[in-house]
């Protein structure tokens, strides 16, 4: 596109034509093949999520969450009672096939005036990790922003030191933007903080990507994937 100037001859940023304030996000159900995401519910989902993160033995999975590792399930309850009542971040469980809570995501930073949103709080038991339902997850996320609300940008952010978050990131089609130093102190410690985004003019080739890869004859009877996403 071609610089845009002013009556002062300014370089200025192109028109947006994309109809503002864009809808927040709602408590609904996103349907895919290998996995779903609903609302966050206590009650059917608390006992079955602390059973799936308990399956990370080490603590591995909580070193770089904004909560310290949580040892009981009673306050693991309290904790996701707090987020169950949150609009933002606005939380939802993975199912896996069988209708079982195997992790969490959410929406959050949610600004519908400029039509920019952040995944993030993402917490993946060993159930999912590495496996179709922790890729499928993140693209019915994305499909809804993009697809249904209509937003211009999708944010992720995550500590500049957390490698595997970073990969992730980049995997799904995020785009690098740059590190913010000593943006937050979380658990007594310093976070420079590692930007990456993806624009609404990119959705169609990602959607594209993801489809392609999440296609049955993608994976083989092992449910092995046949090329990389």
């Amino acid at each position: 596109m071609a610089d845009i100037v002013n009556e002062l001859g300014q370089p200025i940023g192109w028109p947006v034509a994309t109809d503002l304030p864009r809808p927040r996000p709602e408590k609904v159900r996103l349907e895919g093949r290998f996995c779903s995401l609903v609302p966050l519910d206590v009650e059917a989902h608390g006992g079955q999520l602390w059973e799936a993160f308990s399956a990370d033995m080490t603590g591995v999975d909580w070193t770089y969450l904004p909560v310290a590792p949580i040892e009981t399930e009673a306050d693991f309850g309290v904790f996701l009672r707090a987020a169950e009542a949150s609009e933002d971040p606005l939380y939802f469980t993975v199912l896996n096939a069988e209708g079982r809570a195997v992790g969490h995501a959410t929406y959050l930073r949610i600004d519908p005036a400029n039509g920019v949103i952040e995944v993030g709080y993402i917490h993946f038991s060993p159930l999912m990790q590495r496996t179709p339902m922790s890729t499928e997850a993140m693209y019915l996320m994305m499909a809804y922003v993009f697809e249904t609300l209509g937003y211009r940008r999708y944010e992720w952010k995550c500590d500049a030191l957390n490698a595997p978050s970073l990969a992730a990131a980049k995997r799904l089609g995020f785009t690098f933007e740059g590190v913010f130093r000593q943006a937050v102190v979380y658990k007594g410690r310093n976070r420079d903080t590692a930007w990456l985004s993806v624009l609404d003019s990119e959705w169609p080739a990602l959607k594209a990507r993801f489809e392609r890869w999440l296609d049955v004859e993608n994976f083989d009877s092992k449910g092995r994937q046949r090329t990389r996403l």
